[in-house]
């Protein structure tokens, strides 16, 4: 899948271009056959999807006083903050991805489904609660994952680049650049978003062994 042009001249943006600037990580990973290989790349994409977004759009801003920025305690608990609070939402976005692709490869949909929404919570599993967060965020945003993973199979496969809508406005707002500042970048920051989805659509239907991965989830719930 091609990725779609960004609207205007965002395209031409150069924080656009700096946050695009690093997608040679997409390349040279082995196959997707099995439960742990998908559940690795779901981490995997939904931590660099969220992540590099909020460092290389914060270096962009900031400029030549970018390395100053990134030496204030303040700032470095802001983007800890930014970054936990963002995981979440990278793995809902992944995950709605990977299940459109899987989706006609399933012979229960719902079964398929399930299958995939407890993988995904047991990779948000995988990490202690973080410390800029706090117990109660942690779970009411596990709760909050749970939930969107379920909806996913209420509606029809989106296009890589429509994945991000429901969630651009939350992860804007997670930048930690003051927002008088932001305010005339939500364009740039869909734009990264709808690319890269469109990205790491691109690699995971390389990569994948769709029958062995749809048999793999089958198995995990019967």
């Amino acid at each position: 899948m091609t990725a779609p042009g960004p609207t205007g001249d965002a395209h031409h943006h150069p924080i656009v271009e700096r946050l695009l600037g690093f997608l040679g990580f997409f390349r040279g990973r082995p196959p997707i056959r099995d439960g742990q290989s998908l559940a690795d790349f779901i981490d995997q994409h939904a931590a660099f999807l969220m992540q590099k977004g909020i460092y290389e759009y914060s270096r962009a801003r900031a400029g030549h006083y970018a390395k100053v920025l990134f030496r204030e305690s303040g700032f470095q608990t802001a983007v800890e903050e930014s970054r936990w609070r963002a995981y979440p939402l990278g793995l809902a976005m992944v995950a709605e991805l990977v299940e459109g692709v899987l989706r006609p490869h399933g012979a229960d949909r719902y079964m398929q489904l399930n299958a995939l929404s407890a993988l995904v919570l047991a990779v948000f599993d995988r990490y202690p609660v973080p410390p800029s967060l706090g117990e109660e965020a942690w779970s009411e945003a596990r709760a909050e994952l749970a939930r969107r993973l379920q909806l996913i199979g209420l509606h029809a496969p989106k296009r890589a680049f429509e994945i991000c809508e429901p969630w651009t406005d939350t992860y804007f707002n997670l930048m930690p650049i003051y927002e008088k500042l932001r305010r005339p970048d939500y364009p740039t920051i869909r734009n990264y978003l709808r690319v890269t989805l469109c990205n790491i659509h691109e690699e995971f239907t390389k990569r994948l062994d769709a029958p062995a991965v749809a048999a793999a989830l089958h198995a995990d719930v019967r």
